[in-house]
């Protein structure tokens, strides 16, 4: 660990080892959809907005974010375990929230699973609230 930590741009290159990290990080879970094409096609609409944190050349943090032209949407924001607990999870989310903020959307939507409560801990300590009566609903195609 270096103690440098820099936010940049998420790209494509940097696929493998945040698939990686995802895997390795509690509560999160990767589901169809997320392979290298998906990423590719995401990041392609959503130009920018998608970070990564990276301690010298590794990688230690990532999060996929867009937006549907109405609401902005962050999925997978994660940090290596031995880098949890500094604020780089809020780091990287408010390089995502200024993203949103400069192309105009004004309110954002997270998915956390119910069986991970340090994610929804670290949501609501970032001021996000459960929307009452919501259910979340899929279909894979």
């Amino acid at each position: 660990m270096s103690g440098k930590i820099e936010i940049r741009e998420f790209f494509i290159n940097d696929y493998d080892v945040a698939i990686e990290l995802w895997q390795r990080v509690e509560g999160l879970e990767i589901p169809e959809g997320d392979d290298r094409e998906g990423v590719t096609q995401f990041l392609a609409r959503n130009p920018g907005l998608s970070r990564v944190a990276t301690d010298g050349s590794a990688i230690v943090g990532v999060a996929l974010c867009g937006h549907d032209g109405r609401r902005g949407h962050i999925y997978h924001l994660a940090v290596a375990p031995a880098y949890q607990g500094r604020g780089l999870g809020k780091r990287l989310l408010n390089e995502c929230l200024e993203g949103l903020r400069r192309i105009g959307i004004k309110r954002v939507i997270i998915m956390v699973a119910n069986d991970n409560p340090s994610g929804r801990e670290f949501w609501r300590c970032s001021g996000y609230e459960e929307i009452p009566g919501a259910i979340a609903m899929g279909i894979d195609l």
